[in-house]
């Protein structure tokens, strides 16, 4: 595909014109390190307004976060093994929205999805979302470069009967990867519309998020959200 082909795909999927606001205005700006100070996550909320972001994403520990002034803060829930007790999570979850939070990315229990038992991912994804009921938006993380596409798509479907807003393809953290093309193919067509997608992990090139967003992702999560609009359109 030609960078211009690809540019009129993700334009298609995003329904309007490729430019950098387009693409900022999908962007989750990342900011998870574990050694990461406040003093940091206010440049990455400044960062964030001077780019025209969706929203900034960051640990728990680093809320409330009282400057976001219009920008949606998510928070991270379960991060980044996922092996807690969904007690655990759901407490978490109720920490951060208690905390102002706007949107949780929370983590599966890979043991659970590796191993098939859908129901029980089901169900600690449902603890989560009472925990963090709507308005508030909730992603599972379901570290897709450690599951098969069978267990892909029994996540996503586990996912969606819980009431997530978005299945979300990585932490950043694991060992197997971060997001890939075929797995975002996948989730959008396992979830189709009624679920968003989001792209996160290893996205460090302009080319690499447009082919995300074309593929289906309908939010990317970019921790150098810059180097990949600032070549973009105005």
């Amino acid at each position: 595909m030609t960078s211009q082909d690809l540019m009129e795909a993700a334009g298609r999927a995003l329904g309007t014109p490729v430019t950098a606001a387009a693409v900022a205005g999908i962007v989750d700006h990342t900011l998870l390190k574990p050694e990461a100070t406040a003093e940091q996550v206010d440049a990455l909320v400044a960062d964030a307004r001077e780019l025209g972001a969706y929203s900034v994403c960051i640990s728990p520990s680093m809320l409330p976060l009282r400057n976001a002034n219009g920008i949606k803060v998510a928070a991270v829930c379960g991060f980044p093994s996922g092996a807690h007790h969904a007690e655990v999570k759901a407490a978490e979850a109720a920490g951060c929205v208690g905390d102002g939070v706007d949107e949780i990315d929370m983590v599966v229990n890979l043991a659970l999805a590796t191993t098939g038992r859908y129901r029980a991912v089901e169900a600690e994804i449902a603890a989560v979302r009472e925990a963090a009921t709507t308005p508030v938006v909730l992603k599972v993380i379901i570290e897709s470069a450690a599951l098969t596409d069978e267990q892909i798509v029994g996540v996503c479907r586990a996912a969606e009967a819980a009431g997530a807003d978005f299945v979300k393809t990585s932490t950043g953290f694991h060992p197997a990867g971060g997001a890939s093309i075929h797995a975002v193919e996948l989730m959008a067509e396992t979830v189709g519309r009624r679920l968003g997608v989001k792209a996160s992990g290893g996205i460090r090139t302009t080319g690499t998020a447009l082919e995300m967003i074309a593929a289906g992702a309908t939010r990317l999560g970019l921790s150098g959200t810059r180097a990949v609009v600032e070549d973009l359109p105005t």
